[in-house]
């Protein structure tokens, strides 16, 4: 690039952040993409995820731990008064005991001193990392850097940079379209068959019975204007993942048990620039779901574009971008990527 058009290039892919209410695919990843997350951490990533989700009012629709990266789409709600009852609440979630009551201790010393107004800033500073994006982000990876260090006696960042996101459409196939990319993560990388079986993302922990998991996909189920009782929604989801799905084990006579598509199928179709399926792309890396700024439909897209406006370059006329590799419907990104869109 000239210096001119890489300026542009670095303004064209800022994060877009919305005021109120939004939905983001966030994407963190280890530093030196080290893969140093096992089982166990993996188990404690888990935890602290809902920890945090109890604690901000951020919702986790669903998520994938991989080895060296995680996956989470969230849902950040408009921001709300919160009372003292509340706060003192929802610290119960991510502080121990003896923290709360110190808390509790001091803001009751505060009002009996008649200080109501350093009461009130000590509560906001809770407040103010409630229905934030960046404030829960910070939360969680601060919580997994400091347990990880702390129980492998090491120092410093555990994670490569920033978190990257991808601002996403809340209603239509957008939600359920990344949802289900987060989910297949597990089985695009070897590590299951049946996303299912993979108790570290959204979709194993809810057929595993978690209560918050099955929130989030009826969340995402609901967004599309389909059934909300768990047992549908779970049929919808899965028909979802599974369209075009994976081959699965070999019987008697040599063939999959489960017909699908194997790579080398997908790389072929690819070569010769043929669309697939919705459902069997997803199985690809593909990297609008990380690199595309903004997902959803033309008109989402383009009213994105025109309220970030100062964000684009000075020529950009319209916002939304078509994706390629696949029928993606009405799906847009507001981000044309300069790499391949899909790989394997």
């Amino acid at each position: 690039f000239c210096c001119l058009k890489y300026k542009e290039f670095l303004v064209r892919t800022k994060r877009i952040k919305e005021p109120g209410e939004a939905y983001y695919h966030v994407i963190s990843r280890v530093v030196d993409r080290r893969f140093v997350f096992t089982d166990d951490e993996k188990e404690r990533y888990c935890l602290l995820l809902r920890k945090v989700e109890a604690f901000s009012g951020v919702r986790v629709l669903t998520h994938s731990a991989m080895d060296n990266h995680t996956h989470e789409l969230l849902h950040v709600p408009e921001r709300r008064p919160v009372s003292e009852e509340e706060v003192i609440e929802r610290m119960a979630h991510l502080y121990p005991p003896k923290e709360v009551r110190k808390t509790t201790q001091l803001l009751r010393a505060l009002r009996q001193s008649g200080n109501a107004t350093a009461a009130e800033a000590v509560l906001e500073t809770f407040r103010l990392r409630m229905f934030n994006l960046s404030e829960f982000e910070k939360t969680l990876k601060q919580r997994i850097t400091q347990s990880y260090n702390r129980r492998h006696g090491r120092k410093g960042t555990l994670w490569e940079e920033r978190f990257k996101s991808v601002l996403v459409e809340g209603s239509g196939d957008a939600l359920a379209t990344v949802a289900a990319y987060i989910d297949l993560n597990p089985v695009r990388a070897g590590i299951v068959s049946d996303p299912k079986d993979y108790r570290f993302c959204g979709y194993g922990e809810a057929c595993g019975g978690n209560a918050r998991a099955r929130e989030g996909l009826q969340h995402i189920v609901s967004s599309m204007g389909e059934c909300s009782a768990w047992e549908d929604v779970a049929s919808r989801y899965r028909t979802l993942l599974y369209v075009g799905g994976e081959e699965e084990g070999l019987g008697d006579d040599g063939r999959a048990i489960r017909p699908g598509f194997s790579d080398e199928q997908i790389q072929k179709v690819l070569d010769v620039r043929g669309k697939l399926p919705k459902a069997v792309i997803l199985r690809c890396r593909v990297r609008y779901f990380t690199d595309g700024v903004v997902l959803g439909s033309r008109r989402y897209v383009d009213d994105i574009f025109h309220r970030h406006r100062h964000q684009f370059g000075a020529k950009r006329q319209s916002g939304p971008r078509s994706m390629r590799g696949a029928d993606w419907g009405d799906l847009y990104t507001v981000r044309r990527l300069q790499l391949a869109p899909i790989t394997l």
